[in-house]
């Protein structure tokens, strides 16, 4: 009865999240507030809506985002590339 509710609890708060990294970003001091703002919906981005629950780790030489919806953070990871960042793939 135990794993039963274990199971069901965990299926009930489970969710996919989604990830990728940009390299390189550690010169550049502003993404971090940028992607904030933009989660917060407080800035406008060409091409990218805003990201609700986008979450952002700061690394030594990288940041990780990551979020529930594949779709929005594909646009973000598309963006970054178009401006010549180095990025993982979604995933």
């Amino acid at each position: 009865m135990t794993r039963d509710v274990a199971r069901r609890w965990i299926l009930k708060q489970a969710a996919a999240e989604f990830r990728f990294r940009v390299y390189g970003a550690g010169d550049i001091k502003y993404l971090p507030n940028l992607m904030k703002d933009l989660r917060d919906k407080k800035i406008a981005m060409e091409d990218v809506e805003s990201i609700p629950d986008l979450g952002i780790k700061e690394g030594f030489d990288s940041l990780e985002f990551w979020s529930g919806s594949r779709d929005k953070l594909s646009k973000l990871h598309t963006w970054f590339e178009k401006r010549g960042y180095e990025t993982t793939g979604v995933w």
